[in-house]
């Protein structure tokens, strides 16, 4: 069975689907060979994105981001709290990822996603501690690729392997140490006393591919909206919201809401290996057809922040990692100038 095209066997809509679903692979290799994808897209270039900020009027920061149809609300919300011993001039920072059955078929009521610790787990890694995963990621991907290299006797196999270990190497060392977007210094309100807790919620409304990319968008996009409430001591002496408290005679222990100021703001782009093929920004069908993904973090400077490649079939030359990499830098500058324009709307209106 041929690969449907203008004049092929399957000219109807509905065959051409049917071809589709049988056969995916077919389907895609026709489209690879050309640089482009079933949508259009060139291979290298991401779908349309969008963000809306204040998407939810009782949170103290929100934002809705799309890319394509992936759809992610996040909320910031905060609350008074006292610090741990060990850390008295600090606050923390909560964040929580959802997927409701809503956003995909393959999500059952009642069993929690496949997909949301792992997200969950890679948005706390890349908005608290930067510097922690930078070193995990690097000394995991060695360990990886040294277990497969003891199963390979090949010497251009060896070869390959040495050179992706000092690749590697290389950006552990040039990596940005930071101690992540938000300095936790900055939600303090009184040492030992008093500080923000920071409850970051993010809902999956529509998952159709790079739910980690479109998680962190919207989670950047609700901090950059986020506004600091203003907080008054209580008749027992203790710090709590003016405006829930009716304390707005009172004076404020912070005498205005101020925005906090975010550093190293990471931006993420996930791209997905089959062959010699690099597709950014991946659909849902294509992360299921081509199951090797590799996901780069590069701060707004274009440093290194991560890099992620749970498991897979394709391994991962250099060259594909820098070309992966090459392709996120672009894509920070359109993230960038997308969340820009998004915070000056703001401002106008």
């Amino acid at each position: 069975m041929g690969l449907p095209n203008a004049s092929g066997d399957l000219s109807t809509e509905v065959e051409v689907d049917a071809f589709r679903c049988l056969f995916p692979l077919r389907f895609y290799k026709k489209h690879l060979l050309e640089s482009i994808r079933p949508d259009a897209r060139p291979l290298g270039r991401a779908r349309e994105t969008t963000i809306a900020l204040g998407a939810v009027a009782s949170a103290n920061g929100s934002a809705l981001a799309k890319i394509g149809s992936t759809t992610m609300l996040a909320a910031v919300k905060m609350e008074v709290m006292t610090p741990s011993l060990e850390t008295p001039d600090e606050g923390c920072i909560a964040i929580d990822f959802h997927m409701p059955p809503i956003c995909s078929p393959i999500v059952r009521p009642g069993r929690p996603a496949e997909a949301a610790p792992v997200v969950a787990k890679q948005l706390s890694d890349t908005i608290l501690r930067h510097a922690n995963l930078n070193a995990k990621s690097a000394i995991c991907y060695l360990i990886f690729v040294w277990i497969q290299s003891l199963s390979s006797s090949s010497p251009l196999y060896l070869l390959m392997i040495i050179d992706v270990v000092n690749w590697v190497l290389k950006q552990l060392v040039m990596c940005n140490y930071s101690s992540g977007m938000i300095n936790l210094k900055e939600l303090s309100l009184v040492s030992g006393k008093a500080a923000w807790m920071a409850y970051l919620d993010i809902y999956c409304l529509d998952a159709d591919g790079a739910l980690f990319d479109t998680a962190l968008l919207s989670a950047v996009a609700a901090f950059s909206h986020l506004e600091i409430p203003v907080v008054s001591l209580n008749d027992d002496g203790k710090i709590v919201l003016s405006e829930e408290q009716g304390l707005s005679d009172r004076v404020p222990v912070n005498k205005e809401k101020r925005k906090i100021n975010l550093s190293s703001i990471p931006f993420s782009l996930t791209c997905v290996l089959h062959k010699n093929y690099i597709l950014a920004d991946p659909t849902a069908e294509e992360e299921s057809i081509m199951d090797t993904i590799v996901t780069v973090v590069l701060d707004s400077s274009s440093q290194l922040v991560s890099l992620h490649k749970p498991g897979g079939t394709v391994l991962a030359y250099t060259s594909a990692i820098q070309d992966c990499i090459a392709l996120t830098r672009q894509r920070v500058k359109e993230l960038q100038k997308i969340l820009e324009e998004a915070i000056s709307g703001m401002e106008v209106d």
